[in-house]
């Protein structure tokens, strides 16, 4: 039950003026009608100001931010848009963007947003389920294919799948639809899909997946997708340099194991190892350099509690066999979205990792030296807005997801 608001002292006296309480405030000294006119008046402007200074940042359509390199410019490109999950850049400047409850649209150079693109699958929009992330083909410019990940409705609950289409851009719609990847599991719930899509430079695709919250422990069964990073090939097929491949007690998908709900993925760009970034349950959000054959813990080996009860999971932080992750929050930011930054229009972030946050509303940006984070900066704080995606457009500028507001942010510098 959230408790009752509790007006101050002074607000509780206006308000009393206000709705006509026949007794004067006892701390003002008798003063003429008009002159007490207007002290309640500026009373109540004061109060409502400081009121809406402790309620947090306003939404504003630019705002220009103060950071350890400098000001940069958040500038609004686009607007109106519906739980806003994923954004992905065509070759020719335009974006593809997810909304999860079921959309995807066209963003223009010039922030103008399309209709919904027809030939989407139906999705399980419910919880935290729905049409997640959108990635386009290293080769869109000649197969016109682009790749998006969704929770998948099923006679039993639902799972993530990944599907491929062509795209045809001024067409407004999706041709060729073909489900590629399905999680072999469908529990019930809503919660923990994972999922991100990233191409490794072979042309293959990653594909990141949630433990489905109420099924944690199926993290570490390799028979189950479920926890799990799994590697594909455009066509559904498995590479034969899996590292599980041939194995009769695992799935040959599988890339990494031990996973909570990984919903942020780049490759690195000068190794082109893949990273990611996964939440913790109550602490231990966790930044991976996610290897081939590896176990990364969840849920025997994490720094991570249980909601309400604060007790400890698993049997520890460490343990042999485990990979540890290369920085972990606690308390937990809720990461979502992820870019290494290679471009010129900010010269002095180039090599930095930028991460985005939902629960505590700012873009994390670490300095690396090799595979270690040796620096954080938090980032456009004063924004005060769910992050959902952070990405590296072919301009050379960030770009961020809104999700709060339904828009999309450009980087710039002020």
């Amino acid at each position: 039950m959230r408790p009752a608001l509790r007006l101050s002292p002074q607000l509780a006296h206006a308000e009393a003026a206000r709705s006509g309480a026949r007794s004067a405030p006892r701390f003002f000294p008798a003063l003429p009608a008009r002159l007490q006119s207007m002290r309640l008046r500026a009373l109540l402007f004061g109060t409502l100001l400081a009121a809406t200074l402790v309620a947090g940042p306003v939404a504003a359509r630019d705002l220009t931010v103060r950071t350890e390199a400098g000001s940069v410019k958040l500038t609004e490109v686009a607007s109106g848009l519906q739980n806003p999950w994923s954004l992905a850049f065509l070759p020719d400047g335009r974006m593809l963007v997810t909304e999860r409850p079921g959309q995807m649209r066209i963003v223009g150079r010039d922030g103008s947003v399309s209709a919904p693109i027809a030939g989407v699958p139906e999705v399980h929009a419910r919880g935290q389920g729905g049409l997640l992330d959108v990635a386009v083909s290293p080769s869109f410019a000649d197969d016109k294919l682009i790749v998006f990940s969704y929770a998948e409705p099923t006679a039993g609950g639902a799972r993530t799948a990944v599907a491929r289409a062509r795209l045809d851009a001024d067409g407004l719609r999706l041709e060729d639809v073909r489900r590629i990847f399905a999680q072999s599991e469908d529990p019930s719930g809503n919660h923990h899909w994972g999922s991100r899509l990233v191409f490794a430079r072979d042309g293959t695709l990653f594909i990141t997946l949630g433990d489905r919250f109420h099924s944690r422990e199926r993290a570490q069964a390799l028979d189950s997708h479920l926890g799990k990073v799994v590697r594909i090939a455009m066509d559904g097929s498995v590479p034969a340099d899996n590292p599980l491949v041939g194995r009769a007690d695992a799935r040959p998908e599988i890339w990494s194991w031990g996973h909570r709900n990984v919903q942020g993925a780049a490759l690195h760009p000068q190794t082109g190892e893949l990273w990611t970034h996964e939440h913790g349950p109550q602490g231990g959000d966790e930044i991976n350099r996610t290897r081939a054959g590896l176990n990364y813990g969840w849920p025997e080996v994490t720094y991570g509690r249980e909601y309400v009860t604060g007790r400890k999971i698993g049997e520890g932080e460490t343990r042999a066999g485990v990979e540890p992750p290369v920085l972990q929050f606690t308390p937990s930011i809720a990461p979502s979205g992820m870019a290494f930054y290679t471009g010129d229009v900010f010269p002095q972030w180039k090599g930095n990792l930028f991460v985005g946050a939902l629960k505590f509303q700012l873009v994390a940006r670490l300095v690396l030296e090799g595979d270690r984070v040796v620096h954080e900066e938090r980032l456009f704080t004063e924004l005060g807005r769910r992050i959902r995606d952070v990405r590296q457009g072919p301009d050379g500028h960030l770009w961020l997801l809104d999700e709060t507001e339904g828009r999309i942010l450009r980087l710039d510098p002020a």
